[in-house]
């Protein structure tokens, strides 16, 4: 089931299709012949497949190269890198101790884990904030694949945080704006921009 959407109202139009993933259609021989890992994203474009969200990001740069998501200049482009590997290298594994646990159902078992990552993440958190006190984005001056590839998993941390199972664990996110008002104003921004709605999951809002 295709829909017309634009890339998160930052590059051109795509046709893009749902699919029923949310629904287990991911894991159909159809879907499975796409992407063996049955997995989300996957992007199929005149038979052309890429899957993984920073291969679909920097092929859709290429493809609509203004505004440019990962730099104008070597050290914007610099800058945007390190701070996607920051947050994959540091901030997610951190905070999948915390929010994998949530999600399914493991709080009681994981409960010391999830206190040890819990002080972690409060130091990768404050950093951000910081950084995020001083400039609007968090590699350039403006919207960039840094703050593209890392605000999904803000969100994750988010949704966890706000789940019943995460209310005995004091996790100190919520409500954001009181605890990173930063990092909030952020997340508003994102949130504003145009076609957000569009490409925001289904199952996230449940």
């Amino acid at each position: 089931m295709a829909r017309h959407a634009d890339t998160g109202g930052e590059k051109g139009d795509l046709c893009v299709s749902s699919s029923g993933v949310f629904q287990g259609a991911n894991q159909d021989p159809e879907f499975l012949a796409l992407n063996p890992r049955g997995k989300v994203p996957t992007l199929k474009e005149d038979g052309f497949v890429l899957s993984e969200s920073l291969a679909i990001m920097a092929y859709l740069d290429r493809k609509f190269p203004e505004p440019p998501l990962f730099g104008r200049s070597d050290r914007e482009t610099g800058r945007i890198w390190n701070v996607i590997l920051d947050s994959t290298d540091y901030l997610e594994p951190i905070g999948q101790r915390i929010g994998a646990p949530i999600f399914m159902g493991r709080v009681a078992e994981e409960r010391d884990d999830i206190r040890a990552a819990q002080k972690e993440l409060v130091s990768e958190l404050q950093k951000m904030e910081q950084k995020l006190s001083r400039q609007q984005w968090l590699a350039t001056e403006s919207l960039s694949a840094a703050d593209i590839a890392v605000y999904p998993f803000i969100e994750v941390l988010l949704r966890a945080a706000g789940k019943e199972e995460a209310r005995s664990l004091d996790l100190g996110l919520l409500p954001l704006g009181e605890t990173y008002p930063a990092l909030a104003a952020w997340r508003d921004r994102i949130k504003a921009l145009p076609g957000y709605d569009k490409t925001y999951p289904p199952h996230w809002r449940q």
